[in-house]
């Protein structure tokens, strides 16, 4: 009888490639060189205690350092000290940080797309000097502060976060909900409504500033890993300096959003390739009726619709990441992929965990993580309802939001 392991996965060279494809073969040698990087230091330092941490709601901050050696933050980014590298080397960097953990995938996302993206679209140069090479190097950490306690979907209307002109300075008001990095971040991204001429800004408020305080988001059941935040902005005074100086309308908060979108397809992509990999190597490891599951019809089945999903959403996000270093990736073909990889995703690791049967809801067999990251993946950056109304206006000429 085959050795049942808790948390096993299938191996290079012991099964099916996930990227069934070969869509990897789309990168250069110096591409690959950095992922197989990348994928040992995720499975030497991350994989062995990831569980650990999501029971505990913890960040392995003691990681923070080590990862910056690899240098992979930003890379899509045109730093000051760094030309961009493409942006489907980025995804591919999303998809093997999320194939460990969708929690550190958030936090890579966060402080390297969101985060280090507003400053890189929005900030003059002087601001993209004073941040981006130090957030590069994970001296500085990030936050992206949009959602609010009464503001989701419809944050772009409902804004209520205010700035005040005083000065040389801008007065914050106001409150943001569900905010990642938000109880570590040094710097984070807030957009606010300017009271003069009710346009949508955005400032860089730093850890520290007076009346800025960050409490820990408590009671999660998915995404334990990732430190969401309620911060509260009372009177917070932040100077003309740290007002980014190309942000001045929600237009140009959506550009980031529509630069960013495409990395939740990503990790959508990358998770299934952690239930792949968990679920394939489970069906030859455990064994049933005298002989291992995976010899069953309906365990293969199975195996063969997360391969399909998982190959059909990679295919999606990478011919994304090939528009967006075009420069012609619109907002509905953001949506779609947005909302078809997590729907795949969330069939996926169904599948799953119901071929795993009890195990697949026990943390020590790798699955139940999963399946509960896979609810917020399916929810954040735009809601499956919402996106699919973006991609329904672009198919039809008309609006349907109210």
């Amino acid at each position: 009888m085959a050795e049942l392991v808790p948390g096993a996965r299938l191996s290079a060279g012991d099964g099916v490639d996930p990227d069934f494809f070969g869509y990897r073969d789309l990168l250069d040698d110096d591409d690959r060189k950095l992922l197989a990087g990348l994928r040992e230091w995720l499975e030497t330092n991350l994989a062995p205690i990831v569980d650990d941490y999501w029971s505990r709601a913890e960040f392995p901050s003691q990681l923070v350092a080590s990862l910056a050696e690899l240098d992979v933050m930003g890379l899509s980014l045109d730093l000051p000290d760094r030309p961009a590298r493409s942006r489907l080397l980025g995804g591919f960097v999303g998809l093997e940080f999320a194939r460990i953990d969708a929690s550190f995938a958030s936090f890579y996302g966060v402080h390297s797309g969101l985060a280090m993206g507003t400053i890189a679209q929005c900030g003059s140069d002087e601001q993209r000097e004073r941040w981006l090479p130090a957030m590069r190097r994970l001296e500085l950490i990030g936050a992206f502060g949009l959602t609010e306690p009464h503001g989701g979907s419809d944050v772009a209307g409902g804004l209520e976060t205010t700035a005040r002109r005083d000065g040389d300075d801008w007065v914050i008001d106001g409150a943001k909900r569900w905010i990642g990095n938000g109880t570590f971040a040094d710097l984070v991204m807030v957009w606010a409504r300017d009271v003069a001429d009710d346009e949508v800004k955005c400032f860089v408020v730093e850890k520290g500033m007076p009346g800025f305080t960050a409490a820990k988001m408590e009671g999660k059941v998915a995404l334990r890993i990732t430190q969401n935040a309620d911060l509260t902005f009372d009177g917070v005074r932040v100077p003309e300096a740290n007002r980014l100086q190309n942000a001045n309308s929600f237009h140009d908060t959506n550009s980031v959003l529509r630069a960013t979108r495409g990395s939740v397809a990503w990790s959508a992509v990358g998770v299934q390739t952690g239930v792949f990999e968990v679920a394939a190597q489970y069906a030859r490891d455990r064994e049933q009726f005298g002989r291992p599951i995976g010899g069953f019809q309906l365990i293969q089945a199975h195996l063969a619709g997360i391969l399909g999903n998982l190959t059909a959403s990679l295919g999606m996000a990478v011919r994304g990441a090939q528009l967006q270093d075009d420069g012609v990736f619109e907002d509905a073909q953001g949506a779609l992929a947005k909302s078809f990889c997590t729907t795949r995703l969330r069939e996926s690791v169904a599948w799953a965990r119901e071929l795993m049967g009890g195990n697949g809801i026990v943390l020590e067999y790798g699955m139940a993580r999963y399946f509960n990251d896979a609810e917020a993946l399916y929810s954040y950056e735009g809601t499956r309802e919402i996106n699919s109304l973006i991609v329904g206006r672009a198919i039809t000429g008309e609006s349907a939001f109210t």
